[in-house]
């Protein structure tokens, strides 16, 4: 296993193709603050052009929250026109998340709130465990969710559960999440990473251009009307079809031998 620090507050573990994306401001149960911002966007950044990062598991280092949301001390320090300049860097990190082109997974344990959640909403699966407490609290402090809430709420849940969700800034615990579809997997307190760590490499041993052509065309077809999501998946097959994972896998197969992903 290998670490990677960018600046003070993310840290990226490796283990072997699985990237643990770290967030490590302890001391602030991982608030998300300008500098924390730029920490993950730059991580996202590197993890996005890493070829051989095949999963991305998304942890905290702190014991009792997963991320509390926006550093509410520093933007109550901030003027309107600095809270305008700072917009682009705060939406870059949620972004920067989304936008991953291999799967990700968040391991989510006590509180993950505001941009918190966002930030596990952005992930592909939540593994949550026991202790978990998720919402979207925006409302109750005079703004909305800012990090993708809005959209990726509804299309985890519907659109009516989402509004019901958003305009009571309800706190949802685990089980009650796990029912509702806000996390997909639930598992003992204290077992979210180990969980989330086991999956990704369940996940990772499966070709790497398989693994981003697939998540291509979940993302991009989703909403889409049933032809126009075809397309869209015929088009992340052809990326496949004439790869070098695809001869690979295919030679493995007949071969009964465990495959050797090129990841071209």
């Amino acid at each position: 296993m290998s670490e990677e620090r960018y600046g003070e507050f993310v840290l990226v573990r490796r283990h072997g193709h699985v990237v643990e994306l770290v967030l490590d401001r302890p001391k602030a149960m991982n608030a998300v603050s300008a500098e924390m911002a730029r920490s993950i966007v730059a991580a996202c950044a590197a993890l996005g052009a890493d070829r051989d990062a095949r999963v991305v598991v998304l942890t905290s280092s702190h014991e009792r929250a997963f991320c509390v949301g926006a550093d509410l001390k520093e933007r109550n320090s901030l003027t309107d026109a600095e809270l305008h300049r700072a917009r682009p860097l705060s939406r870059g990190a949620y972004t920067g998340v989304l936008e991953l082109p291999m799967p990700t997974i968040a391991a989510v344990h006590g509180y993950a709130l505001g941009g918190g959640f966002e930030l596990a909403l952005s992930c592909d699966v939540i593994v949550a465990d026991g202790t978990a407490v998720v919402g979207l609290p925006e409302v109750s402090v005079g703004v909305i969710p800012g990090g993708g809430g809005t959209q990726l709420l509804p299309r985890r849940v519907g659109a009516a559960r989402a509004a019901e969700l958003i305009f009571s800034a309800r706190r949802v615990e685990a089980a009650e999440a796990h029912e509702l579809g806000l996390v997909d997997e639930l598992v003992a307190a204290g077992q979210d990473r180990a969980a989330a760590l086991a999956l990704a490499e369940r996940m990772a041993a499966n070709s790497p251009v398989g693994l981003r052509a697939a998540k291509r065309a979940l993302r991009l077809g989703h909403g889409l009307d049933l032809r126009a999501g075809l397309e869209i998946e015929d088009a992340a097959w052809r990326t496949v079809a004439f790869s070098g994972d695809r001869t690979e896998g295919v030679a493995a197969f007949n071969e009964k031998r465990k495959p050797e992903w090129p990841g071209e």
